[in-house]
Formats: C-alpha cells, sequence, structure tokens
C-alpha cells in the first residue's frame, strides 16, 4: 500500500490534495518520498515564513522541546513572556491573546469586540452586530465561518451566527449605508488588508480610511485580520503600517511561528483589559515550542532591513512576471502575489508547476505566491524560469 492509499484510508477527505508526499526540506526546497526536489513558492500556505527548517529556528524550537514542551495556562512560562514582550514591542499593542490558529485568533477578536460592546453599553443596547466585507475569508469555525462573506464556503452548515452583516468591499458608499441601516446595533468593523483567499485583492486606501473614520464617529472597534498578511508578509510587520492606521484589535497566525500552530489576538489599551478570568481561553495557546519557534521567527524579520529586502524581492517578482505574456496583471503586496493569467486555469498551472520541480498556490482564478519570506534571487529565478516555461 503506497503512502497516499495509506492516508487516504484513515483521513477525511476534506482536502483536495495534490499526488504528493513531502518527506523533508531544506531552505526553500521540498523533497518528496522518492527524492525529487521542488522549490516552493506557497511556503505552507505562507506559514513557513523562513523555509524549511532555518537553522536558528531548529535550535530554538529543538531547546524548548527538550527543556519543557507544554504547562497549562494556569502557569507561567519565560519563553512565552519573551515572546509577547517582544511582539507587543514591535507592534505597539498593549496586550495580546495565546490560540493556535488564524480562527482561533479570529474567534478572540469577535468575542472582544462584543464583550467591549456589552461592558460598556450594557445587554439591552443589543451592539453586537460586527460587519464585515463581502469576498472575506475568517476561518472555518461557525463563529468565523458566519463572520467569512463568500457564499462558496457557507453551504451545508446552515444555520450560522446571528450578528455578521457584510458590505462590499472597496465600496465607501455601501460601507457608509450598512452602518447607516445598524446604527447603534454595530460594535466592530472586520477586515483584511489585503482579502488572500478571496484571490489576492488589497483594499484601496481611501476605503481602508473611511473605515476608521465611520468606526469612530460611534465608538466601533476595529479589527484587521492579518493571519496571512502579518509578519512581514507583505513588507511591513503588519500591513496596516503602509496603510497608515492603526486598528483596536489585530490578528496573526500563519507565519508567526515558522511552522508550529499559533494564532495571536492583539489589542490596544481601549480593549486590552475586556477578556478577565472564565472568558476566553485555549488548552494549547502560548504552547512553549510554538513561543520559541515564534521568537526565532520575529528575531529574523525585526532584523535591520529585512522586511526592506522583502518589499525588493516582491518587486523582482513582479519585474519577472511582466515578462510573461500570458500574464495579464499582479496584485497584491510584498512577497503576497496573486497573478493574473490572460487565458489559462490557474488550477491546470499549478499541476503543470508540480509535475516540474515547482510548488505554487491559487486563489480562485489567480496563481499565488506565498514563498518564504528569506528566498533568494536565485531561487525566485529557478521557479520562474519553470512558470514561464509552462506559460508558454
Amino acid at each position: 500500500m503506497t503512502t497516499i492509499e495509506q492516508f487516504n484510508e484513515h483521513v477525511m477527505g476534506s482536502y483536495g490534495r495534490y499526488d504528493l508526499v513531502l518527506e523533508k526540506g531544506e531552505g526553500r526546497t521540498a523533497t518528496d518520498e522518492d527524492g525529487k526536489q521542488y522549490t516552493d513558492f506557497g511556503s505552507g500556505i505562507g506559514t513557513n515564513s523562513l523555509g524549511y527548517c532555518n537553522d536558528k529556528w531548529v535550535e530554538a524550537v529543538c531547546a524548548q522541546a527538550h527543556s519543557i514542551q507544554h504547562t497549562s495556562n494556569y502557569y507561567y512560562t519565560k519563553v512565552q513572556a519573551d515572546f509577547a514582550k517582544t511582539l507587543c514591542e514591535a507592534t505597539g499593542y498593549d496586550k495580546m491573546f495565546f490560540g493556535n490558529s488564524g480562527a482561533e485568533a479570529n474567534e478572540c477578536a469577535i468575542k472582544i469586540a462584543r464583550k467591549y460592546s456589552f461592558d460598556k453599553y450594557g445587554a439591552d443596547a443589543e451592539r453586537n452586530i460586527i460587519v464585515t466585507l463581502e469576498n472575506s475569508f475568517h476561518g472555518r469555525t461557525m463563529g468565523t465561518l458566519s463572520a467569512t462573506g463568500q457564499d462558496v464556503f457557507h453551504n451545508y452548515f446552515f444555520p450560522f451566527l446571528p450578528g455578521f452583516v457584510n458590505a462590499k468591499a472597496n465600496d465607501i458608499d455601501d460601507l457608509k449605508n450598512v452602518l447607516a441601516q445598524n446604527k447603534g446595533k454595530v460594535c466592530a468593523v472586520m477586515f483584511e488588508f489585503v482579502q488572500g483567499e478571496g484571490g489576492v485583492v488589497p483594499l484601496t486606501k481611501e476605503f481602508v480610511n473611511a473605515i476608521f473614520e465611520e468606526c469612530a464617529k460611534d465608538d466601533i472597534l476595529t479589527i484587521a485580520d492579518e493571519v496571512q498578511t502579518g509578519v512581514g508578509r507583505t513588507g511591513t510587520l503588519l500591513t496596516c503600517e503602509q496603510y497608515g492606521v492603526k486598528p483596536d484589535i489585530t490578528t496573526l497566525a500563519k507565519g508567526l511561528a515558522g511552522g508550529i500552530p499559533i494564532g495571536v489576538c492583539l489589542a490596544d489599551k481601549k480593549c486590552s483589559g475586556v477578556l478577565t478570568p472564565g472568558t476566553h481561553g485555549s488548552t494549547f495557546g502560548g504552547n512553549p515550542i510554538a513561543c520559541a519557534g515564534g521568537n526565532a521567527v520575529l528575531a529574523t524579520v525585526l532584523e535591520d532591513g529585512f522586511t526592506k529586502s522583502i518589499r525588493e524581492k516582491g518587486e523582482y517578482f513582479r519585474k519577472k512576471l511582466a515578462e510573461i505574456p500570458e500574464v495579464e496583471g499582479v496584485d497584491g503586496l510584498g512577497l503576497m502575489i496573486g497573478v493574473r493569467l490572460k487565458s489559462k486555469k490557474a488550477g491546470d498551472i499549478a499541476k503543470a508547476c508540480l509535475e516540474k520541480g515547482l510548488l505554487i498556490l491559487t486563489a480562485k482564478t489567480k496563481l499565488r505566491f506565498l514563498p518564504p519570506l528569506n528566498i533568494s534571487y536565485e531561487e525566485i529565478d529557478r521557479g520562474m524560469a519553470i512558470l514561464a516555461e509552462i506559460l508558454k
């Protein structure tokens, strides 16, 4: 029995998988069980932010595994305290909550927003609606799925949780209309600066400014889902820096611990004291090994010039892509790249790339690149040569 046959016999078929068994990785190259190598432009959907088995990351994770792998949140650990201090100081947020995924981080943000209004305005105010955007994606739990503004993810799981309404992304008039229709009932507006699963679609600065201006009028919290865009992915530690705004709450996950499950909900002073003992929790949240991986990632991303190098590599990708006739256009920021094709199907191209030794992703009709943040120009050229040949 092959690995794939054994896997499929025992694991639920909730994913559409490629016929590829990855066995090991080094740098930005993965190797399958037959020894074939692949240049990685996907980094585990933006999770292996420093590539495979980065030396400093491995050292930090292994040292922590030899020390203590888990306690519980009844107790404290220094590695957790160090990570929280570094991240809060680097982002300018007051406090944080530890979870294990982007969905968990977003669930925490939702609960903070609703409890903030409950505490301040009372239960009778029923100030619990959260406005999210059409084409958004916030997770697959029932709460975050209810917040997600894409019907394609909604089928089968009815009924969804009440208290979520959608506004059109990049449509200021529609945003204002939705807020007006629910005036006095909205506790937060939740959004992604770049809609990742929605097709790598950036919000305009004008629209983001409108969110903050409208929310300021009625004490409505702003929640930025930076699960995919954060931790340097778009060329700054947080993407909000490029928009010149500071959300009340920001969520992070994916690349934060370099491949170990983690999720973080950051809160400013306005709402950092909302969660009190017993109001939220996570058994594995703040796991010492995950925090050790996170410390290694932050040590690299916060180095002088590192985020600048991400922006420069992103521009290099765009330059190379512009040379390919089949490419209609490129969207995204930094090393979060969506490629519009003129005639070919993204899914077909991704499969063909796999056969030639290149791992890439798709997002709706686009090819999607989320390469390791420390990818080299040589590795970019290698992968782009494969893509250019296939797109001929």
